[in-house]
């Protein structure tokens, strides 16, 4: 099948679902300027100084560091804070966002990204799970409670030679202990859940919902990897249960289940052409 006739097929079930399923991977954010970390190279790409000393993402992205070396671990965390606050969704969400809208049983989210573009893009946040956290909600390292709150408008300095935090650090308002990114991390045992197990809660109230609507659900997948499969293993176990179409965009990796539509292009790409199709088929 050739890539226009996948672009069609996509657009064709868009246009006729009752309801749209999101789900997306770091790749999702790669045409918004953000780094999505594939493999050590990308990742140092992003951190020269993780390059330095060999450390992969996967070593990094540890609570080790809050515990060990803070202003380091804040240094990787408070610049991708930074970095995310600062960057603007591309238009691949907006078309997301218009397609969503048109649907009588709406929409949900489902993604592992931590950068808070749905909610910037407009999506509404309660019609979104984050099922790793989110960068812009913090914690206690200890933790001395179970609270999690906002960043809000809070920053941290960043030396951009060594990637240190200088100054303050973002400090728990009950202990004055260090805070951490409310982001499940590896090896984690301190994440604090309960935030992400709400979304979850919320998404399966849901998805009874469109199963009592009799709704014609589509899955459009976007930038999710094979590395960490949770996005991809998900749109797969939705597709199957809930009898929902898959439509997986990715450069690398567009295999899909038999009876699914896989597209070999980035999501703005593979978003504008779709939308166009699905424009002219509203046309009288």
């Amino acid at each position: 099948m050739s890539k226009t006739e996948q672009y069609l097929q996509a657009a064709q079930l868009i246009f006729h679902a009752d309801a749209i399923i999101i789900t997306a991977g770091a790749g999702m954010g790669v045409d918004s300027g953000l780094p999505d970390f594939r493999g050590n190279e990308g990742f140092w790409k992003a951190y020269p100084p993780m390059a330095k000393l060999g450390l992969s993402f996967v070593e990094m992205a540890n609570p080790f560091w809050f515990e060990n070396k803070p202003r380091f671990a804040w240094g990787f965390y408070g610049h991708r804070l930074n970095l995310y606050k600062t960057t603007k969704p591309h238009q691949g969400f907006d078309m997301l966002l218009k397609w969503s809208k048109t649907k009588s049983g709406g929409y949900f989210v489902f993604t592992s990204n931590v950068d808070g573009h749905f909610q910037k893009a407009g999506f509404d946040e309660n019609h979104i799970e984050e099922v790793h956290g989110s960068i812009h909600h913090f914690q206690c390292t200890i933790p001395c409670s179970r609270d999690i709150w906002e960043a809000g408008t809070e920053t941290v300095n960043i030396n951009e030679t060594t990637f240190e935090a200088e100054g303050n650090m973002p400090l728990c308002p009950h202990c004055g202990k260090l805070a951490r990114p409310n982001i499940l991390m590896f090896g984690d045992w301190n994440w604090i859940f309960s935030r992400s197990n709400q979304q979850t809660e919320r998404f399966d109230d849901w998805l009874s919902n469109a199963k009592k609507r009799e709704l014609q659900l589509v899955i459009i997948e976007l930038g999710a990897g094979s590395s960490i499969a949770t996005v991809r293993a998900t749109s797969e176990k939705l597709a199957r249960i809930k009898n929902a179409k898959l439509i997986r965009i990715n450069p690398r990796e567009p295999n899909v289940p038999p009876g699914h539509i896989g597209i070999a292009a980035g999501s703005v790409e593979a978003l504008q052409e779709i939308d166009r199709m699905i424009t002219e088929m509203q046309q009288p």
